[in-house]
């Protein structure tokens, strides 16, 4: 065998570099078919996404699973359970955790030859574990022609192939002119570019929301029983409302006149402003000194400060005990002021009526005053109370002015009686003689008599 390679080295190493290249090939090939060499290579993480729609979908095609654009894994096999497809997901290691509990999944054409890829958003939540499932809730299938042109009518499919076959015609030759209106066209898809990237930034906020109300919805309809009692004590408080109508009636009456009232309340207040304004104009001046006199008043305030601290305020504090006596006597005095209040109205009120003077002194002639020549009409001029008070008194010292060994003897005056008028006036009303005869002379003997 030796002796043979070495005649025919050449055509061996020919032979060898041609195997070797063979494998080589076949290593790029299957490498760019996305063949996994199992001693080579991990283990793909593997995710299952239930579909209503395989449509297209074949193993072992090089058909992607793409997040963002960007290939995470390839499709692997596709089962067929409960009456719906199960695509099997095949991520690179690398990958493992990027999907999450509610994670979506698109089946897309690249082509129109029906070239399949899975377009996954990753989503929020809890991370997948190897085996997990994507939904069917959360997954759509390819939408195909056949598929969209059974939802159109025989007419509609008419009209289709009309407007089609008239745009072909339209556009014959006109290439330039259409790729002309495309290129102007451009700014408006940037914008629309730019739309879109923010719907699909507030999608996942979206999807949030539609999460949330779900739970609401969940919530509310088991807690039916807290709705109900809401739903009453709703009925119950707007009846309270409506039975207020009359209340609300009036209310609206007393409006208008509120109104106007309010309308002469600010009309005053915008008077009562304008007089105001030159009082604060006034009052300015005053105030652009109130530093001077400040100023003027600190050394005052220096001076007095020590007197204060020193002097004033240990006294407050010894004082503060008769002050708390004090506080409960003077509620003990608060409870008795009414009465005492009564009681000195009534003593005020006496003592005006003492020195009441109906007549006064006024017009009383100078000769009366001082001589007391006081013609008939002074006589009969009325005197206060104060007056027939001093009388009171010298009748009362003049009738305890006499006394002998036994005591004071009291007398009585009777002023101005004339002695003859009382007998008539006895007679008149009929007492006897003797006894009138006898008054009389007790009368005389006592001087109050006169004849």
């Amino acid at each position: 065998m030796r002796q043979a390679i070495r005649k025919h080295l050449p055509d061996f190493l020919a032979i060898v570099g041609v195997v070797v290249l063979g494998l080589g090939v076949g290593a790029y090939v299957l490498a760019n078919q996305r063949l996994r060499f199992p001693l080579l290579e991990d283990k793909p993480f593997t995710v299952r996404a239930e579909l209503p729609d395989a449509q297209a979908v074949t193993p072992g095609q090089g058909q992607t699973v793409v997040v963002a654009g960007v290939r995470v894994g390839d499709i692997g096999d596709v089962e067929l359970e409960d009456g719906h497809a199960v695509v099997e997901l095949q991520l690179e290691r690398r990958h493992e955790g990027l999907l999450r509990e509610d994670a979506t999944a698109l089946l897309r054409a690249k082509t129109g030859t029906k070239d399949m890829f899975v377009e996954v958003d990753p989503g929020e939540g809890a991370p997948l574990d190897d085996g997990g499932r994507i939904q069917l809730s959360n997954t759509l299938p390819d939408i195909d022609p056949d598929e969209f042109l059974a939802v159109l009518d025989s007419d509609t499919r008419d009209y289709l192939k009309l407007l089609i076959g008239g745009a072909g015609k339209g556009l014959a030759g006109r290439g330039t002119d259409l790729r002309e209106a495309l290129r102007r066209l451009g700014p408006l898809h940037r914008d629309l570019a730019r739309v879109t990237k923010a719907v699909a930034d507030r999608r996942h906020n979206v999807r949030r929301l539609i999460d949330r109300y779900g739970r609401l919805t969940t919530e509310l309809g088991e807690q039916d029983e807290d709705i109900v009692r809401l739903v009453r004590a709703s009925n119950a408080t707007l009846g309270a409302f409506a039975s207020e109508d009359g209340n609300v009636s009036g209310l609206v009456e007393r409006l208008p006149g509120t109104l106007r009232q309010t309308e002469t309340t600010l009309g005053k207040v915008d008077a009562l402003a304008t007089r105001m304004r030159p009082a604060f104009e006034s009052l300015r001046p005053p105030f652009r000194r109130l530093d001077e006199a400040n100023s003027a008043l600190r050394p005052f305030a220096e001076s007095a400060t020590p007197v204060i601290r020193d002097e004033i305020r240990p006294f407050t504090r010894s004082l503060q005990p008769f002050q708390r006596d004090f506080g409960a006597a003077s509620q003990e005095l608060a409870g008795a002021a009414p009465d005492l209040t009564k009681s000195f109205r009534g003593l005020n009120r006496l003592f005006d009526i003492g020195a009441h003077n109906p007549g006064g002194t006024q017009g009383i002639s100078e000769g009366c005053r001082l001589q007391g020549d006081c013609s008939a009409e002074e006589r009969a001029r009325n005197e206060g109370y104060l007056y027939w008070l001093g009388w009171l008194g010298q009748n009362t010292t003049s009738l305890f002015s006499t006394s002998d060994a036994l005591g004071p003897i009291r007398r009585a005056y009777l002023l101005n009686l004339n002695c003859n008028i009382l007998k008539s006036e006895a007679e008149t009303l009929g007492i006897p003689g003797d006894e009138i005869d006898s008054l009389v002379g007790l009368l005389g003997g006592l001087g109050a008599c006169a004849s």
